[in-house]
């Protein structure tokens, strides 16, 4: 079957549990000890944030690299909200593109996000299915890249 993915989720202990998909490369996922965890690893919805960020800079970068643009650096910040109420789900969500280098045309950058967020970045159309997805992005000079 075409596009399909498979995980495996192992129970450590308490809410700690460790999963794996066919990369093979094992996740640890935790909470707050009031719910049970031991803050042994990152949460369920941090790693859905985190994989916005994977997902839309796997977009990015290769599409700036093809432009040639010179990039010193590159971050990524979000933000998400949830409900009050459960299921806890994002009400919005905001992508901060950061980029570092001189000489980067805005166009290109501007352009870049676009195909992402409107075309290749499946977690981007996954959760704006949900809630809100918006994004800003800054250039900042080469020399604050960081280190």
């Amino acid at each position: 079957m075409a596009g399909k993915k498979e995980i495996t989720l192992k129970h450590v202990q308490g809410i700690t549990f460790v999963g794996k998909g066919a990369s093979n490369h094992w996740v640890v996922m935790d909470g707050n000890p009031e719910f049970g965890g031991s803050l042994a690893g990152s949460t369920p919805k941090e790693l859905v944030l985190m994989g916005l960020a994977g997902c839309t800079s796997s977009d990015v970068i290769p599409i700036l690299k093809k432009k040639r643009v010179p990039l010193a650096g590159y971050e990524v910040n979000i933000v998400g909200h949830e409900r009050e109420e459960h299921p806890r789900s994002f009400t919005d969500v905001h992508i901060e593109y950061i980029f570092y280098g001189d000489n980067i045309k805005k166009e290109d950058v501007e352009r870049a996000i676009e195909l992402s967020t409107t075309k290749y970045c499946s977690v981007s159309a996954i959760i704006s299915a949900s809630a809100k997805l918006t994004h800003s992005y800054r250039i900042e000079p080469a020399e604050k890249a960081p280190r």
